[in-house]
């Protein structure tokens, strides 16, 4: 019982974490513009996060039984191997903010499970599930590692760069005729609109991955008959999953409810160094560029939530901000830091699988 509280705990911290870690992502385009001051910002961020982290599971339902095969990870385990694979995503979550740079919590995740699930599994790769077709299906609603992050992984991105910038020629061409006070008044107005839509979409998908390590963590404990003997005040922990009026399977309400007050929490703790990067030193936004910016980003996430695809907020709004930085001309950008961004994309899931296998193979060992 020590354990699977430890794991809820633990998954918390990370979701408080992933709040102000990624606090940028929904607030650094409207603070560089000057929309809002950095404290009204960070109060329509929470609000927002809070709004979409109550909106579906489908997300958290791929974190908690679409990447890992379960069969193969030792029930006694897996606790621990849970643990170990936020302990991954938790160090390299605070080594990127640290450093200000905007890598992608949701690939942290991902590779910590994927590397304590093979050092679960004994060093089997067969855990990890690449493919999982649905007959008939479409491939974007098939299960698996491939289809649920890998593709996602590299189409989130492109899409953000390509519609960012096209929209962003879009305005240009409509907006030709404007003065540019006219289209600094009505775009800040706008861009308040289009901030708590990327805040809903943020909070949508991000919330969603810790509601599915809980999950997770309960119905193993429950299989494995940890939850028989619980105290009065802790019978809840005995209900992970519920029905809803449909009779479709989802993630309990207490759960829903828990992970997005503490992601709004760690969303009003802010994550300056990073909203610094992204908002000032990759390219000088306008609000128009900040509208632009975030509608693209919203979008992107709010189909890929839809579909049960854990995406990179991180990625989304970042590439939305280049291809919109791109639209004006390319020397906007500035490539240094884009560089280090990149670096910082590339390095997270074999980093964050390294470091939650060698804690799940510790663990093993003691």
């Amino acid at each position: 019982m020590a354990l699977l509280l430890t794991v809820i705990l633990v998954a918390l911290v990370f979701e408080y974490i992933n709040g102000f870690h990624d606090t940028a992502n929904s607030i650094a385009t409207v603070v560089s513009t000057k929309v809002l001051t950095p404290r009204l910002a960070i109060l329509l961020a929470a609000c927002t996060n809070l709004v979409g982290a109550l909106y579906g599971t489908a997300v958290a339902k791929t974190i908690s039984s679409g990447l890992l095969d379960s069969k193969l990870i030792p029930s006694e385990l897996g606790t621990q191997m849970l643990i170990c694979a936020l302990g991954g995503a938790i160090v390299w979550n605070l080594i990127t903010w640290w450093f200000g740079l905007p890598s992608s919590s949701s690939h942290a995740l991902i590779g910590g499970l994927i590397g304590a699930g093979v050092a679960a599994a004994g060093n089997n790769l067969a855990v990890v599930v690449l493919r999982k077709v649905k007959e008939g299906a479409p491939w974007y609603k098939y299960d698996g590692l491939i289809y649920k992050v890998i593709v996602p992984m590299f189409l989130s991105p492109i899409m953000g760069f390509v519609v960012g910038m096209l929209v962003m020629t879009l305005l240009y061409f409509l907006l030709r005729g404007w003065t540019p006070s006219w289209v600094s008044k009505v775009f800040g107005k706008a861009q308040l609109a289009s901030a708590a839509y990327m805040g809903f979409s943020h909070g949508s998908n991000d919330a969603q991955k810790t509601m599915g390590i809980i999950a997770l963590a309960l119905v193993g404990a429950e299989k494995a008959g940890t939850l028989v003997q619980l105290p009065d005040w802790l019978q809840f922990l005995k209900h992970p999953m519920s029905l809803d009026a449909s009779g479709t399977e989802g993630i309990a309400s207490w759960i829903k409810v828990t992970c997005a007050l503490v992601m709004a929490a760690g969303t009003a703790a802010g994550g300056w160094k990073i909203i610094k990067t992204m908002g000032h030193k990759m390219v000088k936004l306008q609000p128009v560029h900040g509208f632009a910016a975030e509608t693209t980003a919203a979008t992107v996430l709010s189909v890929a939530a839809h579909f049960g695809m854990p995406v990179s907020t991180t990625h989304a709004i970042t590439t939305s901000i280049m291809g919109v930085g791109c639209a004006k001309r390319f020397s906007a950008l500035n490539i240094g830091v884009v560089e280090k961004i990149l670096w910082a994309w590339v390095l997270t899931l074999p980093v964050t699988a390294t470091i939650a296998y060698v804690l799940m193979r510790l663990v093993r060992a003691f």
